[in-house]
């Protein structure tokens, strides 16, 4: 019997545990995604984090239903991630208007979760995903490219102070944010950790800044 893939030893450069920024060229990554728009705090965002972990379970759970995928083998179910950004021309605090962020949620998927493999996840898991959210639910591959990294430890709402202290790390290393959308990878569960000891990745796409010209 193969040995069960454990994300957090092998992947440690894209999940870092350590509070030291990092940076990282990350290669094309497949993921079970679903998009929304409203506070996180509300009951459809745990509506749509339960159909991700349904389908995502409903794939790795297969074999004990002596449901056979292609190049299947057994793995730890990754983090769940978000992409987060607001509406363009927002202005405002955030804190304030949390019904106004826009996210993407996803769950990494192992290599072999093929097209196919999604198809036949998504019938094999409809019973237990809501209805309406079944077509809502995606298979894709998103290139982030070059990012960089922040371990936040504490509440969502104190995020700001990791976010400088990644922004002055990128100064003194010569990159620069590309873009003011951010992800957010969650290495503790939120639904049932205290806020002081939530870890959370915050990460966001990078470029180096160009040399000056002589």
């Amino acid at each position: 019997m193969s040995e069960k893939y454990e994300w957090r030893n092998k992947e440690k450069a894209i999940y870092p545990t350590r509070q030291k920024p990092s940076i990282v060229e990350l290669s094309p990554q497949n993921f079970i995604t679903i998009t929304g728009q409203g506070d996180p705090n509300q009951p459809e965002f745990s509506r749509r984090i339960a159909a991700l972990y349904a389908i995502s379970y409903t794939i790795k759970m297969a074999p004990k239903k002596a449901i056979n995928f292609a190049g299947a083998f057994d793995y730890t179910v990754f983090p769940l991630e978000a992409f987060w950004t607001l509406p363009a021309g927002f202005s405002g605090e955030v804190k304030d208007h949390k019904e106004m962020l826009q996210y993407k949620m996803m769950l990494k998927q192992p290599e072999f979760v093929t097209p196919t493999v999604f198809a036949q996840a998504k019938e094999l898991a409809a019973a237990k995903i809501p209805t309406d959210l079944v077509p809502k639910l995606n298979l894709e591959t998103i290139s982030e490219g070059l990012v960089a990294m922040q371990l936040h430890v504490g509440p969502f709402d104190n995020e700001p102070a990791s976010f400088a202290k990644l922004q002055t790390y990128l100064d003194s290393a010569g990159y620069r944010r590309t873009s003011l959308a951010h992800k957010e990878i969650y290495l503790s569960d939120f639904r049932r950790t205290a806020p002081e000891k939530l870890k959370t990745i915050l990460r966001v796409s990078v470029a180096k800044v160009a040399a000056p010209t002589a």
